[in-house]
């Protein structure tokens, strides 16, 4: 089980796959794919912004259909209560999602620099 940043679900969905670096291709290809809840709002934020062109809930349809990827459904409170520890970010969406993915002891495939930096399970 893997969680995807935002980032790489927008290139997935865009085709984007030479912005993939050969490990996260593999890790894509070898695991379940997951998202945290957060990533859809980030999504949502792009897309009202124009940063983005398509729907949230056309990308996650998509990407569902496609590559199996799925939303993840653990407890709110609990993805909160992990982040409270990751004081290295101000950046709400990437606290929230290492948070997530740590609540599921789960890799996590972001290109963020600052994430590789911060949390053990990331991976690019």
């Amino acid at each position: 089980m893997i969680y995807l940043d935002t980032h790489v679900v927008v290139w997935l969905y865009s085709g984007d796959t030479k912005l993939l670096s050969a490990k996260a291709v593999e890790l894509i290809e070898d695991n379940d794919l997951y998202i945290s809840p957060v990533v859809y709002l980030e999504l949502k934020f792009l897309y009202e912004i124009s940063r983005i062109k398509v729907s949230p809930a056309e990308i996650l349809e998509n990407l569902s259909a496609s590559i199996g990827l799925s939303l993840c459904e653990k407890s709110f409170f609990q993805i909160i209560n992990e982040s409270i520890s990751l004081d290295w970010t101000r950046d709400t969406f990437d606290r929230i999602i290492v948070a997530n993915a740590m609540v599921n002891n789960a890799t996590l495939l972001t290109k963020d620099s600052r994430i590789l930096d911060n949390y053990s399970e990331a991976r690019w």
